[in-house]
């Protein structure tokens, strides 16, 4: 595996497969790799002749009390990790090449609408900043398909919009949440919790769970939500939202609607988690 650090680098290496007509896969992350993202190399492997990952902490999609400073960072133990599962090329920058006038001076890319509700709402600007570096990223490499967790359900229809809005070139591919035996969904952030925390934050997708379950029994889902986001308070979460929207744009759903998903943010110490989970329900039942 190559490992280049910078945009001239990459496009000359990427010049070389294009030329061959090889089909690219991209595989955005910021490091901290886990299980989640050998999963999506796995995803990536078998669509594309050829595989690069990107490791970016973007500093654009960090507010300013957040924690873009302290995210975990082992650039080399996740390189080992992406050489292992057959990545053919790092791209690992620095933020003055992507951002060489400063991120504050960056263009930024907004995707109206569905980036200002959910975690939009209590983290403004969050997803201009996931736009415009996966817009930057798929310049720089120009990929024949990309590739993304759907554990980051509210991201990946960003970037699905955004990509339909621009006329992106590029097969978006949303790739099964990897879960551990309990039901916690993999995140980088989850090395924040402490040993009483790691063992109460499953709790966040079990009351997903129970909303899915009693909005397909019929139960109305403003009821569910509301229960949702108090037997969180209960475990001693700090919950942020629960909500049932339509599975396809995120908008409030309609009796015929019966694609939905179920979105959940809570912070439990210092990590904040998010979670989904997809279901399908009746036609007609209450909205």
């Amino acid at each position: 595996m190559d490992t280049l650090h910078t945009i001239a680098q990459l496009r000359a290496h990427i010049g070389g497969w294009r030329r061959e007509g090889l089909c690219i896969a991209l595989v955005p992350t910021m490091g901290a790799l886990h299980l989640g993202h050998r999963r999506l190399v796995e995803e990536a492997r078998a669509r594309a002749d050829r595989v690069v990952a990107t490791i970016f902490v973007n500093p654009l999609q960090f507010g300013p009390r957040e924690d873009f400073e302290a995210y975990p960072r082992d650039l080399s133990a996740d390189t080992r990790m992406l050489a292992d599962q057959g990545v053919d090329l790092l791209f690992a920058p620095q933020v003055s090449e992507v951002y060489p006038a400063g991120p504050g001076a960056a263009t930024r890319v907004e995707v109206p609408g569905i980036s200002d509700i959910l975690c939009g709402a209590s983290r403004p600007g969050h997803f201009a900043g996931v736009a415009t570096v996966v817009l930057k990223l798929f310049n720089m490499v120009q990929p024949d398909v990309a590739l993304f967790g759907e554990k980051d359900y509210q991201q990946l229809a960003v970037i699905r919009r955004m990509v339909r809005d621009l006329d992106v070139s590029v097969e978006v591919v949303g790739v099964a949440t990897v879960r551990e035996p309990d039901g916690l969904a993999l995140s980088s952030r989850n090395r924040y919790l402490d040993a009483r925390e790691r063992a109460a934050a499953p709790a966040l997708y079990r009351a997903l769970r129970q909303v899915a379950e009693a909005v397909t029994a019929g139960t109305d889902p403003h009821v569910e939500e509301s229960r949702a986001v108090a037997s969180l308070a209960q475990a001693g979460f700090e919950p942020e939202y629960v909500r049932v929207l339509r599975a396809g744009d995120l908008a409030q759903p309609q009796a015929a609607d019966r694609d939905l998903v179920v979105l959940g943010a809570a912070r439990l110490g210092r990590a904040r988690l998010i979670d989904n989970l997809a279901f399908s329900r009746r036609p007609g039942a209450a909205v």
